[in-house]
């Protein structure tokens, strides 16, 4: 079976992070608006490809002081670098049945190749007919490798910031109608 492509349904999808605060703590945020595709092979997952991308933005942590002081050039600068993206350049097994999905990672216009632990859920199809696919994966960046280094110094120790960024993503796309079916 050749690649279909499935457009990621971002109403029902979420891509999220979170990093240490004051060493002791974590806040947690995401990215509110974003598009996407997959180029499935579901009979090998391997021949797969996946392209995301961004709107820096749409940055949410719930709190807005923090969230505007992301949206600056102290971190994401999103006036010159608006879109953050990503594009897989390989898919593999990996030894537990998941998936490996290797890309290019870009934020800032720095870009850096990162690893994806990725599972595929399952498909299946919704009560309007339209078929759907399920996917969950996760990975951790240092922040500074993306030019993300603004900190403050704390008395106790330590800093304000973390380095180490956990990121997982949870997504559900829709399986494109082809050409005939569409007509």
């Amino acid at each position: 079976m050749a690649n279909a492509t499935w457009n990621i349904d971002t109403t029902h999808s979420g891509i999220h992070f979170s990093v240490r605060h004051m060493v002791i703590a974590k806040v947690r945020g995401s990215f509110r608006k974003f598009s996407g595709t997959v180029s499935l092979d579901e009979q090998q997952p391997t021949a797969s490809s996946v392209s995301v991308r961004i709107e820096a933005p749409s940055i949410d942590t719930g709190v807005q002081q923090r969230d505007d002081h992301l949206r600056s050039p102290d971190f994401f600068d999103v006036e010159k670098f608006p879109v953050i993206s990503f594009e897989s350049t390989k898919v593999e097994q990996s030894s537990d049945g998941g998936l490996r999905v290797t890309g290019k990672l870009t934020i800032r216009d720095i870009t850096r190749e990162v690893v994806l632990e990725a599972e595929q859920l399952g498909i299946g199809k919704d009560p309007w007919g339209n078929v759907k696919a399920a996917f969950e994966a996760k990975t951790s960046i240092d922040r500074r490798d993306f030019g993300l280094k603004w900190n403050q110094a704390l008395e106790t120790g330590g800093v304000l910031v973390g380095e180490k960024i956990e990121i997982s993503l949870e997504v559900q796309a829709v399986k494109a109608q082809s050409a005939e079916k569409a007509a």
